[in-house]
């Protein structure tokens, strides 16, 4: 079983071949050095933070673009945008030092630490007082489908997100396999990219007979219906370990515990409007330990971009 799934995310492997590549010549780059006198080095410039997020969804830079204000206010840099063209782009970045702040995906977080990437999570958003890092990794159908729970996926197009995806590949390719379904001989996978896609193709039904996406993104949809659920670890804001300590003890802690209304109190108007909230609350304090579950369903499934 565990053979099966190792193939079906052999794609990666280059990634992390490519990774290893990127980090050994990040390590020999100078640029970006702060010429301070402090220690450390920048992505860009001693000026600048580059902000790497993972390519969830079409609003993805609305729904981070408070939370880098925040940070150039609070930092006095500028902080420049930067989401990737897929998953594996954004473990490359971090691996070759060109991002200084970011917001991962659990698996992707342990992927770029297993091929080299010097980063820490610091915290995990939470959308919603009193809620603990975390978020549901849902298991959909189109509304009225005939399918009503993971067995019924066997045998069909299923679309998962990107094979670096926590909620959207890890979690489902997981879960098929406990009910005895391998992810890649037993039904037909569709990648749709980002979060928010699958479930519209999921919610059209043409494409794909089923599929997996992370709750937030469901939520906005009523052509779809959710079938399964399972609890997956929170997305980490990481910091790079190469900033200078000064600048790092910083990030930890104006990210590390902040909530939508310190923001607003800082002088961040941008904060105050429905499609933030809609995606922040607040931050909550995370350790490297806390993504092990991830660790141990790579172990459980010999997934081979786990590895490093």
């Amino acid at each position: 079983m565990s053979t099966r799934f190792t193939r079906s995310l052999l794609a990666l492997v280059g990634v992390g071949a490519l990774a290893v590549t990127l980090a050994a010549c990040s390590s020999t780059a100078e640029a970006g050095t702060s010429t301070s006198g402090d220690t450390g080095s920048f992505a860009v410039d001693e000026n600048t933070l580059v902000f790497g997020v993972v390519p969830d969804s079409v609003d993805t830079e609305t729904n981070y673009q408070p939370l880098m204000d925040y940070i150039a206010q609070e930092t006095g840099k500028t902080v420049e945008y930067h989401e990737s063209t897929d998953y594996a782009a954004l473990i490359e970045a971090a691996v070759a030092g060109k991002i200084d702040v970011a917001s991962f995906s659990g698996f992707t977080y342990v992927t770029a630490k297993n091929n080299g990437a010097a980063i820490t999570p610091i915290s995990s958003i939470i959308t919603e007082e009193g809620q603990e890092p975390g978020y549901y990794s849902q298991a959909i159908v189109p509304k009225g489908s005939a399918i009503t729970d993971l067995a019924g996926f066997k045998g069909k197009k299923v679309c998962f997100v990107d094979p670096s995806s926590t909620s959207g590949y890890l979690f489902p390719s997981y879960n098929l396999l406990e009910e005895g379904i391998d992810p890649e001989n037993d039904v037909t996978p569709v990648f749709a990219g980002k979060h928010d896609v699958s479930v519209t193709k999921v919610g059209e039904g043409v494409e794909c007979d089923a599929g997996f996406a992370e709750d937030s993104e469901v939520a906005k949809s009523d052509k779809v219906t959710v079938v399964a659920e399972t609890m997956v670890p929170g997305a980490p804001v990481v910091v790079s370990d190469t900033l200078p300590d000064e600048l790092k003890a910083q990030l930890t802690e104006i990210l590390g515990q902040v909530t939508i209304d310190d923001i607003i109190a800082s002088g961040v108007e941008s904060a105050d409007s429905d499609g933030f909230r809609s995606v922040f609350f607040a931050t909550s304090p995370v350790d490297d330990a806390y993504y092990d579950t991830i660790r141990d369903i790579c172990e459980k499934t010999e997934a081979e971009q786990c590895q490093g």
